[in-house]
């Protein structure tokens, strides 16, 4: 099965509430025929936007594929959340890689975030971008976890802008029965990420770009200058970059054992009245639980709640994304089981099995970067900048990136999907029954 189109209409984006509300830029062409360029990146979401803005800005001649339209998949469907740090806490970093590529990791993740947000100044990218994200414990245990690890933070890392939340201290922010205490992040943030994307793609544009709309890459010819082979065309280029996430596909066999393709769902209710709001979210941050099956949340600029969650197996959309997300979002507000829902779409991601992005070498001139485990906002923003430099030669970031543990998903491609079904539906239980 072809993900890029299982789930959704060639060349359109869909109808979600992101899609609704933007500036559109008129579609790019379809590539046809053969050219050449500086560097090839395959896929125009975050990380492929940022990889060609910033090689553009070096000089280099970019040549930009995507399969259907800038910001199409993850990038343009997700929960707008800019998060502090890695996927991975710092003290499992710290176990895992050794505290002195921990703290490095830390500070690169740092580096995304204002990588990001530079970039949403300096072109002047109007994506709603606040300050503020939540994080939301269900019982005591968890919340002592997460005030242990604010403190480690400031601690170790001399972060200041988290503060733990007590019971109170959470509900005078978000007051749902259902939430007992957590931490407050003005450090991170959350915008518009479809707005974003596109903003992204204009800068690219203007940075010269070249960028293909409807331009499917079905192989890619290794060797000294690679070719990248499309439906009705190819890109001779010294570096290719692949930037495809979960939508990557089989173009590279060894990233796709590591990045599994997942769907995530969300849906957006009618404009919330101010009595409404007061019930739901008093503060104008971002919300993200402590479940292992993540709920995640915030209000639109238009008084929206934007609710992400619900879980689904396979590769297929169910047939009513309302139904499936209204579940978990009735769980956290009890008082909106009726409340009407104006938009609800879903989107593919990738995961990895340490929740930790998948940097690599694929060739001496073969890069690629995916598998944010639903961190990519900040993180394949700065993915971008650390490809490009390390195809200018300057490669600390990536390499960094690259030492990280990736290990592969048992089974391969014929069962890793089975076998997370049943990862996932452990876990939800264990979510149901608070263990």
């Amino acid at each position: 099965m072809n993900l890029l189109y299982a789930n959704d209409k060639k060349g359109e984006y869909p109808q979600s509430w992101y899609a609704a509300t933007v500036d559109p830029l008129a579609p790019f062409e379809e590539l046809r025929g053969e050219t050449k360029a500086d560097v090839c990146v395959i896929g125009a979401g975050y990380t492929g936007l940022s990889t060609a803005l910033h090689l553009a800005e070096r000089g280099y001649d970019v040549a930009l594929l995507e399969a259907h339209r800038v910001g199409f998949g993850a990038s343009g469907r997700n929960g707008g959340q800019l998060g502090s740090g890695q996927r991975m806490e710092q003290d499992g970093l710290e176990t895992l890689v050794g505290k002195d590529d921990a703290l490095k990791l830390w500070q690169l993740a740092e580096e995304a975030k204002d990588v990001t947000k530079g970039l949403i100044a300096k072109h002047d990218i109007a994506c709603h971008l606040k300050p503020g994200v939540a994080h939301a414990c269900f019982n005591a245990r968890e919340v002592r976890h997460e005030h242990a690890y604010v403190d480690h933070l400031q601690d170790r890392y001399g972060y200041d802008q988290i503060e733990a939340l007590d019971h109170d201290a959470l509900q005078a922010i978000c007051p749902s029965p259902k939430y007992v205490g957590g931490s407050l992040d003005m450090g991170a943030g959350h915008l518009h990420p479809l707005t974003y994307a596109l903003g992204l793609a204009r800068a690219a544009k203007a940075a010269g770009v070249r960028i293909y709309e409807n331009t499917h890459v079905h192989h890619i010819d290794k060797g000294p200058r690679p070719t990248v082979r499309t439906d009705k065309g190819r890109v001779s280029a010294e570096h290719v970059v692949l930037a495809c996430n979960g939508y990557l596909g089989t173009l590279d066999r060894k990233v796709a054992a590591r990045v599994m393709p997942i769907n995530n769902y969300i849906a957006a209710t009618r404009p919330l009245t101010e009595d409404e709001l007061q019930t739901v979210l008093r503060r104008d941050v971002a919300i993200a639980d402590s479940k292992f099956v993540i709920n995640y949340f915030r209000l639109s600029h238009d008084n929206r709640l934007l609710f992400g969650g619900g879980e689904s197996y396979g590769y297929r959309f169910p047939s009513d994304i309302a139904a499936l997300v209204r579940k978990p979002m009735t769980e956290i507000y009890p008082q909106l089981a009726n409340i009407e829902i104006d938009y609800a779409w879903g989107g593919t991601l990738g995961i990895t099995m340490k929740r930790m992005p998948v940097f690599a070498r694929l060739a001496p001139n073969i890069l690629s970067a995916s598998g944010y485990s639903g961190h990519g906002v900040g993180t394949a923003t700065h993915a971008g900048r650390l490809v490009a430099e390390a195809i200018a030669g300057q490669s600390e970031g990536f390499d960094t990136m690259s030492r990280v543990p990736a290990p592969p998903f048992p089974g391969g491609g014929m069962f890793r999907t089975p076998l997370l079904a049943m990862a996932m539906t452990w876990f939800a239980l264990r979510d149901r029954l608070g263990i």
